[in-house]
């Protein structure tokens, strides 16, 4: 399933600033970024539980913000993409 993972963290302090980049490095783990704070995942269940946990422990629920949009299997008919940035194949041949 597609999932839409944003976040907003407080970067007002170093830890702050650490929080930020360990919520960016565990996201990338599983998706693409595309935009700034926003990842795209296509995860299954356990991915997801595993993903979902480890961010919720990385965050300060005081000061930040994590929001999780479930967009389901058939994911490519609710998303439409306009602008820079050219749109890439969620389940497509990753090249590394």
């Amino acid at each position: 399933m597609l999932v839409l993972i944003t976040y907003d963290v407080s970067t007002q302090n170093a830890a702050g600033k650490s929080r930020l980049r360990k919520v960016a490095k565990e996201c990338v783990n599983y998706g693409q970024r595309v935009q700034n704070s926003v990842f795209e995942c296509v995860l299954d269940a356990s991915q997801l539980l595993q993903l979902k946990d480890r961010l919720i422990s990385l965050i300060n629920e005081k000061e930040d913000s994590l929001r999780f949009y479930y967009l389901g299997n058939n994911y490519k008919t609710k998303v439409e993409h306009f602008g820079t940035k050219t749109t890439y194949e969620a389940e497509g041949i990753l090249m590394i």
